[in-house]
């Protein structure tokens, strides 16, 4: 199973690289990220974009493109279509956001004659690496979806769940948070928290799968605040994914973790046929390079 960030690396170094098409690829943040995963040879990328721009920002980073791929667009609009139509086509086999609006590139992943969309729901997964947490911790839907319904939660449950077997969790063991751990009607999130464990217990969510919920976040990440408030768990300090009620407390919880515990993250969206890494502006250099990795983790595991 993989422990750390880097770990993704080392393990994609021994084996065959993916393919992955940047959308809008005249991005020099976006470059520096790819020149990195180019040189540790976890990934072949095809550059969708202006071509000149492409190449001056190369030239500043030193990124040799004699073996790489790149396919002239005129608009970003054109970008996303020619590099999400590449993974649709099996030419590339997940699909990267450059310099564009996220909702141009999640149309074209949408689009019913070329797209990516499956029956499932876009999902945003963060993984981060804590000091103080002894494994790695998804946490969604912190990204997209704004206050989603019990059908939209199982949805995103799934997502996360297969983003944690590319991780080679044996057993995914899932926190479904809420305020308190007893279920009370005026407070959907327990209503949907119990739904979700439910359901799990009935093998909705496969094998080798624990769900519980509602739990409180530090049940769900502190083994001492179980023990001492008698909290009995099969998951109580040990959870690999936290599931929030909405984006609010997703954005919040994954916000404290970048900007108040030093920690090291990445992050993915899931649901359609192939993972897509959506990375900010103010991501870190690191952050980008480690959602690279964990979306060509994914791919390869998808094939």
């Amino acid at each position: 199973m993989i422990k750390n960030l880097e770990d993704m690396l080392a393990k994609l170094k021994g084996q065959d690289k993916v393919t992955l098409s940047v959308a809008a690829a005249e991005d020099k943040e976006v470059l520096i990220a790819i020149k990195d995963a180019v040189e540790k040879k976890i990934i072949k990328p095809i550059l969708v974009g202006n071509l000149e721009k492409i190449q001056q920002i190369a030239k500043e980073i030193d990124f040799k493109l004699d073996d790489i791929k790149i396919i002239k667009t005129e608009t970003i609009e054109e970008s996303a279509k020619v590099a999400v139509q590449l993974v649709c086509n099996k030419d590339a086999d997940f699909v990267m956001k450059g310099i564009l609006d996220t909702a141009v590139l999640l149309k074209a992943v949408l689009n019913k004659e070329y797209g990516l969309r499956t029956d499932s729901l876009l999902s945003h997964v963060m993984i981060y690496e804590l000091e103080k947490y002894h494994k790695l911790l998804l946490l969604t839907d912190g990204g997209m979806n704004i206050a989603p319904d019990y059908e939209q939660k199982e949805k995103i449950l799934k997502n996360s769940i297969q983003a944690a077997k590319a991780l080679g969790m044996e057993t995914v063991k899932v926190a479904c948070l809420a305020a308190k751990e007893k279920v009370n009607p005026k407070m959907q999130a327990t209503v949907d928290a119990d739904l979700l464990q439910k359901a799990s217990k009935e093998g909705k969510f496969g094998e080798n799968v624990i769900v519980e919920g509602p739990l409180a976040f530090d049940l769900a990440v502190s083994k001492e605040a179980s023990d001492i408030k008698g909290f009995k768990s099969e998951i109580g300090g040990d959870a690999d994914i936290l599931v929030v009620p909405t984006i609010e407390v997703g954005n919040g919880i994954g916000k404290a973790f970048t900007y108040m515990s030093n920690s090291k993250s990445a992050g993915v969206v899931m649901g359609a046929k192939a993972p897509i890494v959506l990375v900010s502006r103010a991501d870190s250099h690191e952050s980008k390079l480690y959602s690279i990795a964990y979306g060509a983790l994914i791919a390869q595991n998808l094939k």
